[in-house]
């Protein structure tokens, strides 16, 4: 599984977000190579809204990792989305 760190631009206004807004993001997908899991991150959050997708930060989770039911990541509500659907996207309101 790789998590990205996304900054990308409101493309109108929505919920909390104001048309040409920047907006931060974390985005977990379920994926065995990082080109597709990147190319994955940026279509989830332009299917969001979203332009101007940029990734700042990538880290890849080690099975073993997802698996540790005490390290907290196993448990971890936006990791077990991503591990059942494939993805997750979860936006933040501010940096």
């Amino acid at each position: 599984m790789y998590l990205f760190s996304i900054n990308a631009v409101s493309k109108t206004t929505q919920g909390d977000f104001k048309e040409g807004e920047e907006v931060p993001f974390i985005v977990y997908i379920d994926f065995v190579d990082l080109f597709g899991a990147e190319q994955l991150a940026k279509l989830f959050v332009m299917k969001e809204g979203f332009r101007d997708v940029n990734i700042d930060k990538r880290k890849h989770l080690d099975n073993r990792v997802l698996a540790d039911k005490k390290s907290g990541l196993g448990k971890d509500p936006q990791i077990q989305e991503a591990k059942e659907k494939g993805y997750c996207v979860q936006a933040f309101n501010a940096h």
